[in-house]
């Protein structure tokens, strides 16, 4: 169709029609200097003028009807895509939840074994730490690394000979980011040039 096409919005089927009745009366001016137009000719091609304009304003309506129902769509893709936009990421987790809740059940049993309890959890972080790498969650852990204000936030400073100043020594909090942007910093202890 002519969707691309530009719809003037001031134009009507009235003016179209004045515009057509213009250029008869100039017709007829111009028979005054020899040309031979009748009277019939002149209606048919108003006639054919009118007719021009009918077609003109229903191609207008159409055009606007399919630019407000293309509106519509992507506002509702639009809403959609945003209602929906975790919907991998919680198929994702849900195997996680499944995971946890059978160590949960385990651990309550009054003969659970604890190694295999822990074997299950360190399982269940490994799918979570997996879940969460596939779609760029990835973890800020800066132990033995420079203290970075971007990516690390200072709890404490700690005098220590071991190491430079300003080393962070301790991780008392993971920080994370999504896609490599920050969405929590690590909470750390800096090391601070012993006195």
């Amino acid at each position: 169709m002519e969707q691309d096409k530009e719809v003037p919005e001031s134009v009507s089927e009235e003016e179209t029609v004045a515009e057509a009745e213009v250029e008869v009366e100039e017709m007829a001016d111009s028979e005054d200097q020899g040309d031979e137009y009748s009277a019939e000719k002149l209606q048919l091609l108003l006639e054919d003028a009118r007719a021009k304009a009918d077609e003109h304003w229903e191609m207008v309506i159409r055009a606007r009807a399919e630019s407000e129902n293309l509106k519509k769509r992507h506002s509702r893709e639009l809403e959609n895509a945003h209602k929906f936009a975790i919907e991998k990421f919680v198929n994702e987790l849900l195997p996680v939840r499944d995971s946890m809740e059978l160590g949960l059940t385990a651990a309550q049993d009054e003969a659970a074994d604890v190694a295999k309890l822990v074997e299950g959890t360190e399982l269940t972080l490994k799918l979570l730490t997996d879940v969460m790498g596939k779609f760029g969650i990835e973890e800020i852990n800066p132990v033995g690394e420079p203290f970075n204000p971007e990516f690390h936030q200072a709890m404490a400073m700690q005098p220590s000979s071991d190491v430079e100043p300003n080393t962070v020594l301790t991780v008392v909090q993971k920080g994370y980011t999504l896609n490599e942007r920050l969405v929590r910093p690590a909470m750390v202890m800096v090391s601070q040039a012993a006195s």
